[in-house]
Protein backbone atom coordinates (compact mmCIF):
# COMPACT_ATOMS: atom_id res chain seq x y z
CA UNK A 1 0.00 0.00 0.00
CA UNK A 2 1.66 3.45 -1.10
CA UNK A 3 1.77 6.54 1.79
CA UNK A 4 -0.80 8.60 0.05
CA UNK A 5 -3.62 5.75 -0.23
CA UNK A 6 -2.36 5.30 3.80
CA UNK A 7 -3.13 9.17 4.11
CA UNK A 8 -6.26 8.64 1.80
CA UNK A 9 -7.59 5.83 4.29
CA UNK A 10 -6.95 8.19 7.37
CA UNK A 11 -8.89 10.73 6.45
CA UNK A 12 -11.66 8.48 5.33
CA UNK A 13 -11.68 6.96 8.95
CA UNK A 14 -11.67 10.65 10.43
CA UNK A 15 -14.77 11.29 8.30
CA UNK A 16 -16.62 8.40 8.96
CA UNK A 17 -15.20 6.97 12.40
CA UNK A 18 -13.60 3.95 11.21
CA UNK A 19 -10.30 2.69 11.46
CA UNK A 20 -8.50 0.80 8.81
CA UNK A 21 -6.12 -2.21 9.78
CA UNK A 22 -3.34 -0.56 7.14
CA UNK A 23 0.01 -1.27 8.60
CA UNK A 24 1.65 -5.02 10.21
CA UNK A 25 0.87 -6.15 12.66
CA UNK A 26 -2.54 -5.64 12.51
CA UNK A 27 -5.08 -4.14 15.39
CA UNK A 28 -7.74 -6.59 15.65
CA UNK A 29 -10.05 -3.71 16.99
CA UNK A 30 -10.13 -2.17 13.43
CA UNK A 31 -13.27 -1.11 12.14
CA UNK A 32 -12.06 -2.07 8.30
CA UNK A 33 -9.57 -4.46 6.74
CA UNK A 34 -7.93 -4.62 3.48
CA UNK A 35 -9.02 -6.79 0.58
CA UNK A 36 -7.05 -10.01 -0.57
CA UNK A 37 -5.51 -8.52 -3.90
CA UNK A 38 -4.44 -5.33 -1.06
CA UNK A 39 -3.04 -7.03 1.83
CA UNK A 40 0.36 -6.04 2.75
CA UNK A 41 2.71 -9.12 2.24
CA UNK A 42 5.58 -9.81 4.75
CA UNK A 43 8.93 -10.65 2.86
CA UNK A 44 9.46 -13.86 4.91
CA UNK A 45 5.91 -15.01 4.38
CA UNK A 46 5.31 -17.62 1.66
CA UNK A 47 3.40 -16.76 -1.47
CA UNK A 48 0.01 -15.68 -0.94
CA UNK A 49 0.34 -15.98 2.83
CA UNK A 50 -1.20 -12.87 4.98
CA UNK A 51 0.88 -13.07 7.62
CA UNK A 52 -0.56 -9.49 9.25
CA UNK A 53 -0.71 -10.03 13.58
CA UNK A 54 2.54 -9.89 14.11
CA UNK A 55 5.98 -12.29 13.87
CA UNK A 56 4.98 -13.60 17.31
CA UNK A 57 1.54 -14.34 16.71
CA UNK A 58 -0.12 -17.98 16.98
CA UNK A 59 -3.84 -17.33 16.89
CA UNK A 60 -4.04 -16.05 13.30
CA UNK A 61 -7.41 -14.26 12.48
CA UNK A 62 -8.45 -15.58 16.02
CA UNK A 63 -7.70 -12.22 17.07
CA UNK A 64 -10.87 -10.56 15.81
CA UNK A 65 -12.87 -12.68 18.32
CA UNK A 66 -12.62 -9.23 20.31
CA UNK A 67 -14.31 -8.63 23.54
CA UNK A 68 -16.86 -6.01 21.15
CA UNK A 69 -17.52 -8.20 18.66
CA UNK A 70 -17.95 -11.41 21.11
CA UNK A 71 -20.68 -9.01 22.77
CA UNK A 72 -22.25 -7.65 19.62
CA UNK A 73 -22.85 -11.17 18.87
CA UNK A 74 -24.36 -12.34 22.39
CA UNK A 75 -26.94 -9.56 21.65
CA UNK A 76 -28.31 -11.56 18.67
CA UNK A 77 -29.21 -14.57 19.94
CA UNK A 78 -32.64 -14.91 20.27
CA UNK A 79 -33.74 -18.13 21.77
CA UNK A 80 -31.39 -19.57 23.41
CA UNK A 81 -31.09 -23.27 22.34
CA UNK A 82 -27.62 -25.07 22.55
CA UNK A 83 -26.84 -27.12 19.36
CA UNK A 84 -23.18 -29.43 19.53
CA UNK A 85 -21.25 -29.33 16.73
CA UNK A 86 -19.30 -32.41 17.74
CA UNK A 87 -20.03 -35.88 16.04
CA UNK A 88 -19.41 -38.83 18.67
CA UNK A 89 -15.73 -39.73 19.47
CA UNK A 90 -16.52 -42.93 17.16
CA UNK A 91 -18.29 -41.35 14.45
CA UNK A 92 -17.37 -42.46 11.64
CA UNK A 93 -16.23 -45.42 12.61
CA UNK A 94 -13.78 -46.01 10.24
CA UNK A 95 -12.11 -42.89 9.72
CA UNK A 96 -11.00 -41.10 6.48
CA UNK A 97 -7.14 -40.75 5.06
CA UNK A 98 -6.29 -44.49 6.75
CA UNK A 99 -6.42 -42.33 10.14
CA UNK A 100 -6.57 -44.59 13.45
CA UNK A 101 -9.74 -45.84 14.95
CA UNK A 102 -11.20 -44.50 18.17
CA UNK A 103 -11.17 -47.02 21.02
CA UNK A 104 -12.58 -46.49 24.28
CA UNK A 105 -11.68 -48.80 27.41
CA UNK A 106 -13.11 -49.03 31.34
CA UNK A 107 -10.46 -49.12 33.90
CA UNK A 108 -11.76 -50.65 36.87
CA UNK A 109 -10.21 -48.34 40.27
CA UNK A 110 -12.17 -50.62 42.41
CA UNK A 111 -13.93 -54.10 42.19
CA UNK A 112 -16.69 -52.08 40.75
CA UNK A 113 -16.88 -49.39 43.19
CA UNK A 114 -14.79 -46.89 41.04
CA UNK A 115 -14.19 -46.43 37.17
CA UNK A 116 -11.89 -44.39 34.97
CA UNK A 117 -12.14 -43.85 31.38
CA UNK A 118 -9.47 -44.62 28.91
CA UNK A 119 -9.49 -42.66 25.09
CA UNK A 120 -7.06 -43.77 22.37
CA UNK A 121 -7.73 -41.24 19.14
CA UNK A 122 -6.42 -39.71 16.33
CA UNK A 123 -7.34 -36.03 17.18
CA UNK A 124 -7.93 -35.78 13.01
CA UNK A 125 -10.51 -38.68 12.93
CA UNK A 126 -13.68 -37.22 13.21
CA UNK A 127 -14.84 -33.68 14.32
CA UNK A 128 -11.45 -31.47 15.07
CA UNK A 129 -10.37 -27.81 14.52
CA UNK A 130 -7.01 -28.37 12.22
CA UNK A 131 -4.22 -25.99 14.03
CA UNK A 132 -1.17 -24.06 12.57
CA UNK A 133 1.00 -27.13 12.76
CA UNK A 134 -1.59 -29.35 10.63
CA UNK A 135 -0.25 -29.18 7.28
CA UNK A 136 2.28 -26.65 5.88
CA UNK A 137 2.47 -24.56 2.59
CA UNK A 138 3.87 -27.54 0.38
CA UNK A 139 5.52 -25.63 -1.70
CA UNK A 140 8.39 -24.49 1.07
CA UNK A 141 7.13 -26.66 4.08
CA UNK A 142 6.55 -23.47 6.27
CA UNK A 143 4.18 -23.57 8.65
CA UNK A 144 2.35 -20.06 9.69
CA UNK A 145 4.67 -17.47 10.75
CA UNK A 146 7.76 -19.17 10.27
CA UNK A 147 7.18 -22.36 11.76
CA UNK A 148 8.91 -25.06 10.88
CA UNK A 149 8.86 -29.58 10.87
CA UNK A 150 11.80 -29.12 13.38
CA UNK A 151 9.84 -26.71 15.88
CA UNK A 152 7.19 -29.69 15.68
CA UNK A 153 9.12 -32.84 15.75
CA UNK A 154 12.61 -33.93 16.62
CA UNK A 155 15.48 -32.98 19.54
CA UNK A 156 14.48 -28.79 19.30
CA UNK A 157 10.64 -29.63 18.98
CA UNK A 158 8.97 -26.75 20.94
CA UNK A 159 4.83 -25.47 21.32
CA UNK A 160 5.65 -22.71 18.58
CA UNK A 161 1.88 -22.53 17.22
CA UNK A 162 0.47 -25.64 18.97
CA UNK A 163 -3.05 -25.31 19.13
CA UNK A 164 -3.27 -24.95 22.85
CA UNK A 165 -2.32 -21.16 22.56
CA UNK A 166 -6.02 -20.91 21.44
CA UNK A 167 -7.30 -21.82 24.72
CA UNK A 168 -5.11 -18.65 26.00
CA UNK A 169 -7.89 -16.08 24.48
CA UNK A 170 -10.69 -17.92 26.26
CA UNK A 171 -11.72 -20.58 23.33
CA UNK A 172 -13.53 -19.68 20.49
CA UNK A 173 -17.13 -17.50 20.44
CA UNK A 174 -18.34 -15.56 18.25
CA UNK A 175 -21.11 -15.33 15.84
CA UNK A 176 -22.01 -18.10 13.05
CA UNK A 177 -23.17 -18.49 9.66
CA UNK A 178 -24.28 -22.04 8.31
CA UNK A 179 -24.94 -22.05 4.55
CA UNK A 180 -26.89 -25.41 4.44
CA UNK A 181 -25.67 -26.03 0.87
CA UNK A 182 -27.03 -29.91 1.32
CA UNK A 183 -30.73 -28.86 1.68
CA UNK A 184 -30.05 -26.13 -0.99
CA UNK A 185 -28.68 -28.23 -3.84
CA UNK A 186 -31.92 -31.03 -3.40
CA UNK A 187 -34.34 -28.35 -3.61
CA UNK A 188 -32.63 -27.09 -6.97
CA UNK A 189 -32.57 -30.78 -8.37
CA UNK A 190 -28.72 -30.72 -7.64
CA UNK A 191 -27.50 -34.19 -6.94
CA UNK A 192 -24.02 -35.28 -5.61
CA UNK A 193 -22.65 -37.83 -3.26
CA UNK A 194 -20.56 -36.20 -0.37
CA UNK A 195 -18.33 -39.28 -0.76
CA UNK A 196 -16.67 -37.68 -4.25
CA UNK A 197 -14.61 -34.88 -4.76
CA UNK A 198 -17.88 -32.31 -5.69
CA UNK A 199 -16.76 -28.80 -6.11
CA UNK A 200 -18.82 -26.10 -4.67
CA UNK A 201 -18.06 -22.73 -6.34
CA UNK A 202 -18.50 -19.50 -4.92
CA UNK A 203 -21.60 -18.52 -7.01
CA UNK A 204 -23.49 -21.51 -6.47
CA UNK A 205 -22.76 -20.83 -2.24
CA UNK A 206 -23.76 -16.86 -2.93
CA UNK A 207 -27.62 -18.57 -4.41
CA UNK A 208 -27.42 -20.69 -1.10
CA UNK A 209 -27.14 -17.68 1.08
CA UNK A 210 -29.48 -15.80 -0.75
CA UNK A 211 -31.77 -18.75 -0.49
CA UNK A 212 -31.87 -18.59 3.04
CA UNK A 213 -32.25 -15.01 3.73
CA UNK A 214 -28.58 -14.23 3.87
CA UNK A 215 -26.26 -11.83 1.70
CA UNK A 216 -22.78 -13.27 1.93
CA UNK A 217 -21.00 -10.57 0.68
CA UNK A 218 -18.91 -9.28 3.48
CA UNK A 219 -20.52 -6.21 4.95
CA UNK A 220 -17.97 -3.79 3.84
CA UNK A 221 -19.67 -4.33 0.52
CA UNK A 222 -23.03 -4.03 1.50
CA UNK A 223 -23.80 -8.23 2.29
CA UNK A 224 -24.29 -9.39 5.88
CA UNK A 225 -21.23 -10.89 6.70
CA UNK A 226 -19.53 -9.41 9.73
CA UNK A 227 -15.91 -9.35 10.55
CA UNK A 228 -14.84 -12.64 12.70
CA UNK A 229 -17.87 -14.25 12.23
CA UNK A 230 -17.22 -18.13 11.95
CA UNK A 231 -18.13 -19.79 8.70
CA UNK A 232 -20.24 -23.35 8.52
CA UNK A 233 -20.89 -24.93 5.00
CA UNK A 234 -22.91 -28.07 5.36
CA UNK A 235 -22.25 -30.44 2.19
CA UNK A 236 -24.05 -33.45 3.41
CA UNK A 237 -21.27 -35.61 4.51
CA UNK A 238 -22.95 -36.42 8.26
CA UNK A 239 -26.09 -36.81 6.70
CA UNK A 240 -24.58 -39.63 3.74
CA UNK A 241 -22.55 -41.10 5.91
CA UNK A 242 -25.77 -41.99 8.77
CA UNK A 243 -27.63 -43.35 5.63
CA UNK A 244 -25.12 -45.98 4.89
CA UNK A 245 -26.36 -49.17 6.89
CA UNK A 246 -23.51 -51.70 5.72
CA UNK A 247 -20.36 -51.04 7.71
CA UNK A 248 -18.45 -52.92 4.95
CA UNK A 249 -19.74 -50.35 2.43
CA UNK A 250 -18.34 -47.57 4.29
CA UNK A 251 -15.32 -48.98 5.04
CA UNK A 252 -14.69 -49.01 0.87
CA UNK A 253 -15.57 -45.77 0.63
CA UNK A 254 -13.50 -44.72 3.81
CA UNK A 255 -10.30 -47.20 3.06
CA UNK A 256 -9.68 -45.82 -0.38
CA UNK A 257 -6.21 -45.57 -1.50
CA UNK A 258 -4.37 -42.50 0.23
CA UNK A 259 -1.51 -40.43 -1.12
CA UNK A 260 -0.90 -36.67 -1.37
CA UNK A 261 -0.98 -35.44 -4.43
CA UNK A 262 -4.45 -35.17 -7.37
CA UNK A 263 -4.11 -38.96 -7.54
CA UNK A 264 -5.38 -39.23 -4.52
CA UNK A 265 -8.76 -41.53 -4.32
CA UNK A 266 -9.71 -40.43 -1.25
CA UNK A 267 -12.26 -37.90 -2.48
CA UNK A 268 -15.04 -35.27 -0.23
CA UNK A 269 -17.04 -33.07 -1.09
CA UNK A 270 -16.29 -29.26 -0.09
CA UNK A 271 -16.02 -25.49 -1.37
CA UNK A 272 -14.12 -25.18 -4.65
CA UNK A 273 -10.72 -23.89 -5.17
CA UNK A 274 -11.04 -21.14 -7.23
CA UNK A 275 -10.05 -17.17 -7.13
CA UNK A 276 -13.57 -16.18 -6.01
CA UNK A 277 -13.59 -18.38 -3.73
CA UNK A 278 -10.10 -17.03 -1.95
CA UNK A 279 -11.61 -13.73 -2.43
CA UNK A 280 -14.39 -13.80 -1.04
CA UNK A 281 -13.01 -16.03 1.94
CA UNK A 282 -10.18 -13.57 3.01
CA UNK A 283 -12.36 -10.06 2.24
CA UNK A 284 -15.11 -11.48 4.58
CA UNK A 285 -12.22 -11.61 7.57
CA UNK A 286 -13.79 -14.52 8.79
CA UNK A 287 -12.56 -16.09 12.48
CA UNK A 288 -12.58 -19.59 11.38
CA UNK A 289 -14.46 -21.91 8.89
CA UNK A 290 -15.68 -25.23 9.34
CA UNK A 291 -17.64 -27.97 7.33
CA UNK A 292 -19.40 -31.51 7.77
CA UNK A 293 -17.24 -33.10 5.58
CA UNK A 294 -13.55 -34.55 6.40
CA UNK A 295 -12.07 -31.65 4.74
CA UNK A 296 -13.07 -28.55 4.39
CA UNK A 297 -12.60 -27.72 0.60
CA UNK A 298 -12.80 -30.28 -1.84
CA UNK A 299 -10.35 -33.04 -1.88
CA UNK A 300 -8.12 -34.04 -3.83
CA UNK A 301 -7.25 -29.80 -4.85
CA UNK A 302 -7.19 -29.29 -8.33
CA UNK A 303 -4.69 -26.79 -7.58
CA UNK A 304 -1.22 -27.07 -6.65
CA UNK A 305 0.52 -27.07 -3.35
Amino acid sequence: MSDAQARLDQVKDILTFNKTATTIPFDPNCTKFPNRKDIPRRADAPPGAAWVWGENDEVGRLNLLTPARVKAAAAEIKTGEKISLNLPLNVPEVPAFHRETFKHEIKDLAEGKAFDDLYTLNTQSGTQWDGFRHVSHLATGTFYNNTHAADILGPAANLKNSIHHWSSIGGLVGRGLLLDYRTYASKKGLQYSSFTDHRIPYEELYLCGKEQGVDIRPQAQGGDVKIGDFLFVRSGFVEEYNGVKDKEEWKKVALRPHVIGPDDEQKWAGVAQEERMLDWLHDCWFAAVAGDSPSFEAWPSNRGG
